[in-house]
C-alpha cells in the first residue's frame, strides 16, 4: 500500500467509473471485476477523485458541505478504497 497524505493526488483507477443506480437509489462504482455500493461517505470522497485535488482540497470541499469532516477521515476512506483498488495515487 502508497503511503499517503494530504499533498497525495487521488483518482479512480482505470476502468473504474462512479455513477447513480436509478434502480438502487444509489452510486455505484462499475469496474471490471464487478459492482462496489460505496456508503455516503465513500461516495462523496469519490466525486472528488478526479486526479488533480490532492486529499488536503477533498477534504477541504467536504468541509464545505458536512460539519466535522477530519483529515484522517478522509485518509482513511481512500487508503480503504486503495486496498480494494478502486483508488490510485497520480
Amino acid at each position: 500500500m502508497t503511503t499517503i497524505g494530504t499533498d497525495s493526488v487521488p483518482r479512480l483507477r482505470r476502468g473504474v467509473r462512479l455513477t447513480y443506480d436509478k434502480v438502487r437509489e444509489t452510486h455505484v462504482l462499475l469496474f471490471p471485476e464487478g459492482v462496489l455500493v460505496p456508503n455516503p461517505t465513500a461516495a462523496a470522497v469519490l466525486k472528488l477523485c478526479d486526479g488533480t485535488a490532492t486529499v488536503a482540497a477533498v477534504t477541504s470541499a467536504l468541509r464545505t458541505q458536512y460539519s466535522g469532516v477530519q483529515d484522517q477521515e478522509i485518509l482513511n476512506v481512500l487508503a480503504r478504497l486503495e486496498e480494494r483498488r478502486v483508488v490510485e495515487w497520480k
